[in-house]
């Protein structure tokens, strides 16, 4: 069984890199779960895994991003998949003509107090 993102999308690429997250499945050991151990070690030297951080807000604004493209465009019945990615293309283009933000107010001082215990303390 061939991995067809590796294999018929990106044939050409030596080194495919992977940005995840840390959820448990995304680990190169999921793939021996999947494939036959020659396939999987195959795919894990093709594969270069990045993982976010834990603590990521960036990731935090992903998931808004797709909440209000769910809310804005997805959650009708589309018929087709050509239907979904003709509703998205529009989507985007008129999120992107709008310049739409995310108003994100989790200031450095809320992360000072919040994540007091990752930054190093300085005794004077």
């Amino acid at each position: 069984m061939k991995n067809q993102i590796a294999d018929e999308h990106y044939p050409k690429a030596k080194k495919i890199i992977l940005v995840m997250d840390n959820l448990n499945t995304h680990k190169p050991s999921s793939f021996y779960e999947t494939f036959l151990p020659q396939e999987a070690k195959r795919l894990c030297d093709r594969f270069a895994f990045v993982y976010t951080p834990k603590h990521g807000s960036w990731l935090n604004m992903a998931e808004i991003e797709f909440n209000v493209l769910h809310k804005q465009c997805l959650n009708r019945n589309l018929a087709t998949k050509q239907e979904v990615i003709d509703q998205i293309k529009a989507w985007l283009k008129d999120r992107n003509r709008k310049t739409s933000k995310i108003n994100w107010q989790f200031t450095t001082e809320d992360a000072r107090t919040k994540l007091k215990h990752l930054y190093p303390s300085i005794l004077t």
